[in-house]
């Protein structure tokens, strides 16, 4: 075994890093950013309408065997990783994969496309905690401003339309436990794509994620009726809403950080309720209109130049 690979195996499973470029967001930085935005921003819409004919269940199996079968054909991706990166791979499946995607559908039998997306802006709030604990470095003046904004936003957003009944506070509760593990998860693939690339690593997860899913998939098959536009739907959220998208995530917090690559998070809201409205006649409510206002100023203070942190052993 190498000697990069020995220090790597003890490392602390969960660890992060900071991004590769430190400066403020440059045209490849936004570029990534708003692909990540427009992709996820309506992957809520896709699984609302795979939710016609298909089980929970069975759409997040397919999903992430989608999205690794996408993956798998991308040369980038059969790149080598050393055994001292799978355990973290593995974890990064379930934290990233496996408990969100089973975690979204069931939240969207109580609550429609857009709010989900709209909740999905507390990512970085969580992101940004998750990091000051990992880094042992808490977020600069600016960068705290920006994620407490964006907090904001997302209650404004959010809280309305989650007091309307038991059913949709249930919902909102189950897409907020999903964003946790993406804050977790957000951190955990800093390191990782930096060491193996964006496509190695989110192949690796999504084959994970495909063989922990199988037991959900299948048991919903017996629920589940192939109409073509719920198919087609998921189809495209394999695909492109997770095979193509997970890897520019990954490559933007290789690049930007944990706590920056977030922001990419609070754009989501805005692309979920344009297609909410504009595709199922969503309705928005008078307080989310200055919500989203509050997060993008957020997501402008959070995307600013960040420090590097003196180098911790401890972390490596």
């Amino acid at each position: 075994m190498s000697q990069d690979s020995s220090t790597a195996g003890r490392h602390r499973v969960p660890s992060t890093a900071q991004g590769s470029r430190l400066e403020s967001f440059g045209l490849v930085e936004w570029a990534l950013l708003g692909g990540v935005a427009l992709i996820w921003g309506s992957s809520f819409l896709l699984i609302e309408i795979g939710l016609e004919s298909l089980a929970p269940g069975t759409i997040t199996w397919l999903r992430a065997t989608l999205g690794f079968l996408a993956l798998a054909a991308v040369p980038a991706a059969r790149q080598p990783v050393d055994r001292a990166g799978y355990p973290r791979i593995v974890l990064l499946a379930f934290v990233w994969v496996v408990v969100p995607f089973l975690l979204f559908p069931i939240a969207q039998q109580h609550i429609d496309s857009a709010l989900t997306g709209m909740l999905n802006a507390a990512t970085p709030i969580f992101s940004a905690a998750i990091a000051a604990v990992l880094l042992r470095s808490l977020p600069r003046l600016r960068q705290a401003a920006g994620i407490a904004l964006g907090f904001a936003g997302t209650v404004a957003i959010g809280l309305p339309a989650a007091r309307l009944s038991a059913d949709a506070a249930w919902g909102v509760l189950l897409v907020v436990a999903a964003t946790f593990f993406y804050g977790i998860a957000l951190n955990l693939a800093v390191p990782l794509q930096q060491r193996y690339g964006a496509a190695a690593v989110m192949m690796r997860a999504l084959g994970v994620a495909t063989a922990a899913t199988a037991p959900f998939g299948l048991a919903g098959l017996a629920d589940s009726r192939w109409s073509l536009a719920p198919v087609v739907a998921v189809t495209v959220l394999g695909v492109v809403g997770t095979g193509a998208a997970f890897v520019l995530m990954a490559a933007l917090v290789g690049r930007a950080g944990a706590t920056r690559a977030g922001v990419a998070i609070y754009f989501i809201p805005l692309v979920a309720m344009v297609l909410g409205v504009t595709v199922r006649s969503e309705v928005i409510l008078a307080l989310q209109w200055p919500g989203i206002a509050i997060v993008l100023l957020g997501a402008w203070l959070t995307s600013r130049h960040e420090p590097k942190i003196p180098h911790n052993p401890a972390l490596h």
